[in-house]
């Protein structure tokens, strides 16, 4: 009987899928494990990326209404809420994840466990750039962003009613869109930052909502899906 072949998946998880201006999601996070496990008996492997979403931005707002907060200090707290959150990952999957949260993307991570929990690493870096990163260092050609959105879009849709939904768009044309230069706290589909290492590498992104796993079960089965492809 021929083995089955496993497919690494690099996946970036938006903070705001874990917890949001209401508290940790309970029931997203449950239907995620669900979802993830029953991937792993497929024989696909996981390197999640916990973001820092709401809790980052709470915190760092909180200190600024305090006191000045410098760049990169902004960015450590930033850091410290995607441990905070990677570490709620790796236990609800428990012993089907990594013992340890990556924190390092540049390292190659040497082990048979299906899942693996990354956090961010240090200031100037997002947890978009990491996991292009983890990619790059695990010869994955792919990385799937997963937010709250279906779509990127080529301005704010809550601010413009004629923004315009971004199916398939390249390196060059996203990034005239968000830019090229990275500030704790930047709230973008995906970072400028991030984006120009995954054009360097050749990396394709795509961006799907995180709260729709059958589109995300499609998309893992090379299946249609609806998201955002930037190559």
């Amino acid at each position: 009987m021929a083995k089955n072949i496993v497919k690494n998946f690099v996946i970036s998880v938006g903070g705001s899928l874990i917890v949001t201006e209401n508290g940790i999601d309970v029931s997203y996070l449950r239907k995620l494990r669900v979802f993830i496990l029953e991937q792993v008996k497929k024989g696909n492997r996981f390197y999640l990326v916990a973001g820092g979403g709401t809790t980052a931005r709470n915190y760092i707002s909180s200190a600024e209404r305090i006191t000045k907060v410098a760049d990169k200090t902004r960015d450590w707290l930033g850091i410290s809420a995607t441990s905070l959150n990677a570490q709620l990952l790796k236990t609800i999957f428990g012993t089907y994840a990594y013992n340890q949260i990556i924190n390092n993307p540049t390292k190659r991570v040497i082990t048979d466990d299906k899942i693996v929990l990354a956090s961010g690493y240090k200031p100037g870096w997002s947890t978009d750039y990491c996991a292009v990163l983890l990619a790059k260092s695990h010869n994955i050609d792919l990385v799937i962003n997963l937010s709250n959105i279906d779509y990127a879009y080529n301005k704010d849709p809550n601010k413009f009613s004629d923004a315009v939904k971004l199916e398939n768009i390249s390196w060059p044309d996203f990034q005239n869109i968000v830019g090229r230069e990275w500030h704790p706290g930047l709230h973008a589909p995906f970072d400028p930052i991030a984006s120009l290492e995954a054009a360097k590498n050749k990396t394709r992104v795509l961006i799907l909502n995180g709260h729709n796993l059958k589109n995300l079960g499609d998309c893992l089965a090379g299946r249609k899906f609806r998201g955002t492809v930037i190559s």
